[in-house]
């Protein structure tokens, strides 16, 4: 795998076309597996013999992964993606109440005032940047950031340094002591984050996890609590983050497709999934792991080898998607379930708050300008340091052409 990331589709493509499931080295020479085949990758899922628990990953039981490894959060923060069955469950059922179908209609007109107030901050910054601005620091990180941390209850002070913190974490390209170093601030201003809702309680989902922890002890232990918020704000914003850069970047590259919305031939919805399969939000997702020896489409995957969900490959899966599978097409319907937001025991959770965040800032961005369009070409935009991330850096544009 490339630390320094880049756009995954090439060479997604070329191991897809030697099979569902590929060996890969990841940073540091750790030997692991992707599977990046829609159909294998849906069975892997949900397979009962894989398990997220890092006491099944062989090489660091073993003491073979150094402290610094620049991946080794996804594997040992304390959380439902780390957990397995009962403790999955446990932590899951805690943090699922802020992501009820209730919940996340009551946060709608929330959702588009603020989408309104950062497009009149979008303009501004345009006017002030001889018409270009940047959509993804004023409009694609703000938004769903802001939701997400008062979904919580954090501050708004500490926003701008959780998704510089996120940003590192996710990164694949850092060295061990920059990567320490950003897990060990994270838990500092997570930990505030916490002490605060704990000398004042709000209604938000910090408040309500520590109060199910003083409540019963066992409920939810300390490390828990802080590895929790740290995975619920990562995941909450950087993927829907990239959802809606990916998502403006491919209605500008195809304008086509921009029209059959704005005319009503499809709808925004359609545009969403549509760039969660042609451009997934996350590329390869760390780790899961077989917990016996596990034949997947053909391939042996060893027991306790680290394994990689290959999202942005899944998507584009002629096996699955047709021939066409590379083209942008928001009238696909190809029949397949996309994998994009994971499937089995850990879906995500957040999926109908992001998607209902995508679906709004597309149609009030496209609403307000109807002209926007990229002020660099889309092959020159610099990429995510991450094979994790699948998303650009910055993504300057023209809100009035």
């Amino acid at each position: 795998m490339d630390p320094a990331g880049g756009c995954p589709h090439a060479a997604n493509a070329r191991l897809l076309a030697r099979g569902a499931v590929a060996s890969v080295l990841l940073p540091g020479d750790v030997e692991a597996m992707a599977v990046l085949g829609h159909d294998a990758l849906r069975e892997f899922l949900a397979h009962p013999d894989v398990a997220k628990d890092a006491q099944h990953f062989t090489a660091l039981q073993s003491g073979e992964i150094a402290d610094g490894w620049p991946l080794r959060t996804f594997a040992t923060v304390q959380g439902m993606t780390t957990a397995d069955g009962a403790d999955h469950r446990r932590l899951r059922s805690l943090v699922s109440k802020a992501f009820t179908p209730r919940r996340v209609e009551e946060l709608r007109p929330r959702i588009e005032a603020l989408t309104a107030s950062l497009l009149d901050g979008l303009d501004r910054a345009a006017d002030a940047g001889d018409g270009v601005a940047d959509l993804r620091t004023h409009f694609a990180l703000p938004l769903p950031m802001g939701v997400i941390c008062e979904l919580l209850g954090v501050d708004a002070e500490h926003h701008d340094r959780l998704h510089h913190l996120s940003n590192r974490i996710v990164a694949t390209d850092i060295g061990p002591a920059e990567s320490m170093g950003a897990n060990r601030e994270m838990v500092e201003v997570l930990s505030a984050v916490a002490a605060a809702r704990t000398e004042e309680p709000g209604d938000d989902l910090v408040s309500a996890l520590i109060a199910a922890r003083e409540a019963d002890g066992d409920r939810l232990g300390p490390h828990e609590l802080i590895g929790t918020l740290m995975l619920t704000i990562i995941a909450g914003h950087e993927t829907t983050l990239n959802l809606i850069t990916n998502a403006v970047r491919a209605l500008c590259t195809h304008r086509d497709q921009l029209a059959l919305v704005r005319s009503g031939g499809a709808s925004w919805a359609d545009v969403v999934e549509e760039t969660l399969r042609w451009d997934s939000p996350v590329s390869y997702f760390p780790f899961r792991y077989p917990t016996r020896d596990l034949t997947v489409d053909g391939t042996l995957i060893p027991k306790g080898t680290p394994v990689l969900a290959g999202y942005s490959a899944a998507g584009r899966d002629t096996k699955a998607h047709g021939p066409g599978a590379d083209r942008f097409d928001i009238t696909r319907d190809s029949g397949a379930r996309y994998l994009s937001l994971g499937h089995g025991a850990h879906y995500c959770l957040g999926a109908p708050l992001a998607r209902m965040e995508a679906t709004t800032a597309l149609s009030q961005l496209f609403a307000r300008f109807p002209d926007l369009d990229l002020a660099v070409p889309d092959a020159e935009l610099p990429r995510h340091a991450s094979f994790v991330g699948n998303s650009v850096q910055a993504l300057p544009v023209r809100p009035h052409g």
